[in-house]
């Protein structure tokens, strides 16, 4: 009984492993879905809190490539339009979300999918480069998603907000879709190399919020080192 409870407990776990995958495959996602999948996507990864593991970028030049390669059905521009639209929303709803839980999302316990230090990461984010964090947060995986959040809770003006916001996602939606439109009419089976260049766009992007990750976990070592000590 307990090695069948134990197979079906890792049969569970593969299946879930699998879709989590699948989910996180900007590739996957948009064969499977199209346009319409691709923009639910964007507009979860843009502000709603649990869709930090999403592959935005990658996932965007993914989408301007098999724009190109006719894998997307609609023309350029209707893809732009769609994902840049998604993006503007998405912010407007991670504002929203933010202007009403307020501070109290700090004490929010962790969860699978749920990261205090990642809100941490994108409050200290914003307080070293205010409103511009909207936009050049949107070029930096985590930062994305909760930077949003965090212009709500500390009750950023809506005009304000509203202007990076739309700023923000007008370069990174045409920037990113159009490179990757180019390199599918440019370069020749650009589709055999998808898989490469996607692993370099989240090592590039990934790193500058490794780097804030690890300087919040500095600091709250320094300012209670008993802390560390007691986990060691």
């Amino acid at each position: 009984m307990v090695h069948v409870s134990f197979y079906y407990f890792a049969a569970s776990m593969e299946q879930l492993w699998d879709i989590i995958s699948q989910l996180t495959n900007p590739r996957t996602i948009i064969e499977y879905g199209g346009l319409i999948l691709l923009c639910g996507v964007v507009f979860v990864e843009n502000g709603l809190f649990f869709g930090f593991f999403f592959p935005g970028d990658s996932l965007l030049f993914t989408a301007g490539l098999l724009t190109a390669t006719h894998v997307i059905a609609q023309p350029l521009m209707v893809v732009l339009i769609a994902v840049f639209l998604s993006a503007v929303i998405g912010n407007f709803v991670g504002y929203y979300f933010g202007f009403k839980t307020g501070n109290g999302l700090f004490n929010k316990k962790d969860s699978f999918f749920f990261r205090k230090s990642h809100l941490k990461a994108a409050a200290d984010y914003y307080e070293k480069h205010g409103a511009r964090t909207l936009v050049i947060g949107r070029f930096l995986p985590v930062i994305r998603t909760f930077a949003p959040i965090v212009a709500g809770m500390i009750r950023m003006p809506i005009a304000a907000f509203t202007l990076a916001n739309v700023l923000g996602a007008f370069l990174w939606v045409f920037s990113l879709i159009t490179i990757g439109f180019y390199v599918g009419t440019k370069v020749p089976n650009a589709e055999a190399y998808l898989g490469y260049i996607v692993v370099a766009l989240v090592v590039i992007t990934t790193i500058p919020v490794a780097s804030a990750l690890f300087k919040n976990r500095r600091k709250t070592i320094a300012k209670n080192p008993a802390s560390q000590s007691n986990n060691e």
